[in-house]
């Protein structure tokens, strides 16, 4: 059964050391039915995404995003990067018309000027601090610069011997735009943007490094990587590539900027020989991150100081070339199903995903069959229930069994009536459970994040009917005692008024 997901994240303010750290997401576009703009700030509401990062300054998206109290990283793509740090005033039209035109409706908090150039488009590299330049002052001129923050996502391959992480160092063959770069970030109060992927380095270590110390998995203290220098321990791929991060910018001589993780995540799906891509790692590592990111743990070498980071990404692109594990790093597919439910105890700040806390009504084992059918019966005709979903082709027509529709129009009416633990008898026939029913493409309510209030004005048809007995005239009697003490309560805390 494919594991569901349901996504999180609350952050709050912007990458520096005394304030929050936050998590938020990239959103991709190359998807063959990209969802309309509004329904990809609708889907970021609905799961209380905060923050975002977008791969261009796509007009739609922005315009969208506009009072919906999201703060946004907009990008100018590689291709655009020779003609902006060659001319000045190519960047000042560029902030003009995708920046100045926008802000402060849209919150734009910063601007990725190009993504890992370094690493793949060498020969732009010799613009690229001309292009954040000349990007600045624009925002300048316009008197934004201390609102935007303008930076450049580098790949953390430039870093060189990464462990340990305090002898770590850039590839120096780039110093000659590094420093300059750091300079300019140090100067503006910017941060640097790194993008950390530990399935490439776990991929790529031929069992070096093990694949619980690249999910964030808890580790005991003799598998843990010790910086013989510093003598701290690491238990995972990302803190030590942070930490190698800040040894690097102080190799050479900068200590006062901060990282921000611009990318990083986990596939979900993969080839052949790619076995480690999987629902259950993927899960594993972005849960992890986001526990870690929230709780403000920081890295061996700066406890306490959470690095923000944004995760790879919000949707599976399936227009993205290359093997299928390129095409599986979203945490939704395109209609903005969870690809799979995050594990958050203890997270901090987020949605109410923790599976340990959701409950959910389900038809109760070896409950009599005729009683389940009055029961559903009423959840689908006096219960006003949509249960359209149990319709034959639809998500939860299968299995065409009693029990498993009893189950999704009982989780309905539950939820609905605001999961009141008298919602959920039936008679006797139904019980509360915090096992999740979703299987497949049927995805139960509290699996979604919904409250279910969307369904208190829908009748459906009723379905696999028969005729009502003394059985269904019982449970529409209890279902109604339920009904009215909600409604006993909801008059008395009024009278307190």
């Amino acid at each position: 059964m494919a594991v569901l997901f349901v996504l999180l994240l609350l952050a709050v303010s912007a990458a520096t050391a005394d304030e929050d750290a936050f998590i938020g997401v990239n959103i991709g576009t190359e998807l063959s039915d990209m969802p309309h703009p509004t329904q990809v700030v609708a889907l970021l509401k609905a799961q209380q995404i905060r923050h975002v990062r977008l791969y261009d300054a796509d007009r739609g998206m922005l315009i969208a995003l506009a009072n919906s109290g999201i703060q946004v990283i907009v990008s100018i793509p590689n291709e655009q990067l020779l003609g902006i740090g060659q001319s000045n005033s190519t960047a000042a039209n560029w902030v003009s018309q995708n920046i100045v035109a926008h802000y402060p409706a849209t919150n734009i908090t910063a601007i990725c000027v190009g993504s890992e150039v370094l690493t793949t488009l060498p020969n732009a590299a010799k613009v690229l601090v001309n292009a954040l330049k000349y990007i600045n002052s624009a925002l300048v001129a316009s008197n934004l610069d201390r609102q935007i923050k303008v930076s450049t996502p580098l790949s953390s391959s430039i870093i060189l011997d990464s462990f340990p992480p305090s002898q770590a160092f850039f590839n120096s063959s780039w110093n000659s735009v590094l420093v300059p770069m750091l300079e300019f970030l140090q100067s503006s109060g910017s941060y640097l943007m790194l993008n950390i992927y530990p399935y490439y380095d776990y991929m790529q270590a031929n069992g070096v490094i093990p694949l619980d110390y690249a999910l964030f998995e808890p580790l005991s203290p003799e598998k843990e990587a010790v910086d013989s220098n510093t003598l701290l321990h690491y238990s995972n791929v990302f803190d030590a590539v942070v930490d190698a991060t800040y040894a690097a910018m102080a190799s050479l001589n900068f200590t006062n900027t901060q990282v921000v993780v611009t990318e990083t995540g986990w596939p979900s799906k993969g080839d052949s020989n790619e076995p480690d891509a999987t629902l259950e790692n993927a899960n594993t590592y972005n849960s992890n991150l986001i526990r870690r990111v929230l709780n403000k743990t920081g890295t061996p070498k700066r406890p306490g100081l959470a690095v923000s980071t944004f995760i790879y990404e919000l949707y599976n692109e399936d227009k993205k070339p290359g093997p299928v594990s390129e095409k599986n790093w979203g945490l939704f597919d395109v209609n903005g199903v969870p690809i799979y439910i995050m594990h958050l105890t203890d997270s901090g700040n987020v949605l109410a995903n923790d599976t340990t806390n959701q409950t959910y009504c389900a038809a109760m084992e070896g409950a009599d069959k005729k009683m389940l059918q009055a029961a559903l019966d009423w959840a689908c005709g006096p219960g006003r229930v949509d249960c359209s979903p149990l319709l034959q082709g639809q998500p939860c027509y299968e299995p065409d069994n009693v029990a498993s529709h009893a189950t999704f129009a009982f989780d309905a009416y539950y939820h609905k009536m605001g999961k009141a633990a008298d919602a959920c008898d039936f008679n006797g026939v139904a019980t509360i459970t915090t096992t999740d029913p979703s299987h497949g493409s049927c995805v139960f309510l509290e699996s979604l994040g919904k409250n279910g209030s969307t369904l208190a004005n829908v009748t459906a048809p009723t379905l696999n009917s028969t005729s009502l007995d003394s059985s269904a005239s019982d449970f529409r009697s209890g279902a109604f005692t339920s009904i009215a003490i909600m409604m006993l309560l909801i008059c008395l805390k009024l009278m307190q008024f």
